[in-house]
């Protein structure tokens, strides 16, 4: 199944994606898709509705973003074997996590503002593992019976802030509307995530061409991992990493300026289309 929340920011509404491509509201039968919703059984009972019986969301309303009530907003550094090398850095032994603040998330449309003072906001495209289930000290082979679904997400990052500003990595990839999460929902059935190919584009040229192929910790591990060092709760959001053709990498770097546009998409999980601006 496809999910998606539609309408004004602050005013979302829950839906699917029925077979056609349309848009149905689901508001009648659960209030939003945060916390329980997103567990094991409500799936089961929204998976049993038939689509056709659901009146259809007004034409033209804004997506939001796939989830809401963002608890934790966990990120994986340097997780493609290729975009590490680009990036000059060694492959991590284990994963490196960081967080994004929960307050970037943004819907997959809206635009994306460069922070006052910054110099270095780059892009990266990634697939976003969204919880559905409360997790502690889960094992690889259980990990994935926790994951509601799974999610697009640009993870925006002010370089400068990231990398030459002292401290953790958190200073660069927070900022508001650094966290553009969807289109979709989607749920486990309906994609391979080990085998997709993803992609960027800026001013229409492609500049990110990867898949997940070439992750080095896959959702399994990650899940398991990351459940180590905290319970993972319905709704948390891990985005896996990026694939090579960020701007920091390019000789000279490349970095976004207001005005840009930006495209990604991930086979299966829909695409995204963002406009540049300044905060």
């Amino acid at each position: 199944m496809k999910f998606v929340r539609f309408g004004e920011h602050g005013h979302e509404k829950p839906g699917l994606v029925d077979e056609h491509g349309h848009v149905r509201d689901l508001s009648a039968h659960i209030p939003d898709l945060r916390g329980e919703a997103l567990g094991r059984e409500s799936f089961a009972a929204l998976r049993a509705l038939d689509p056709q019986n659901l009146p259809l969301a007004p034409s033209g309303q804004r997506l939001g973003p796939c989830v809401a009530g963002v608890g934790n907003f966990i990120a994986v550094g340097l997780n493609y074997a290729d975009h590490a090398a680009e990036s000059g850095m060694p492959i991590p032994q284990e994963p490196i996590l960081f967080n994004k603040a929960p307050s970037c998330v943004i819907g997959p449309n809206d635009d994306v503002l460069i922070p006052r003072g910054s110099v270095k906001t780059d892009w990266e495209v990634e697939l976003a593992i969204v919880i559905g289930t409360r997790g502690t000290y889960v094992s690889e082979e259980e990990a994935l019976d926790h994951v509601a679904g799974y999610c697009i997400c640009n993870d925006v990052s002010e370089r400068s802030y990231q990398l030459e500003r002292g401290g953790t990595w958190t200073k660069g990839k927070g900022c508001p509307t650094f966290g553009p999460l969807g289109p979709w929902l989607v749920t486990p059935d309906e994609v391979d995530v080990g085998r997709l190919p993803m992609m960027l584009r800026v001013n229409g040229e492609l500049v990110q061409n990867g898949s997940t192929e070439t992750m080095i910790f896959g959702v399994p591990k990650l899940v398991s991992y990351i459940s180590q060092f905290m319970i993972l709760m319905p709704g948390d959001v891990v985005t896996t990493g990026t694939p090579p053709g960020v701007g920091m990498g390019f000789k000279p770097p490349r970095y976004l300026t207001p005005g840009d546009t930006m495209e990604l998409a991930i086979q299966g999980l829909g695409r995204q289309f963002q406009t540049v601006g300044s905060a």
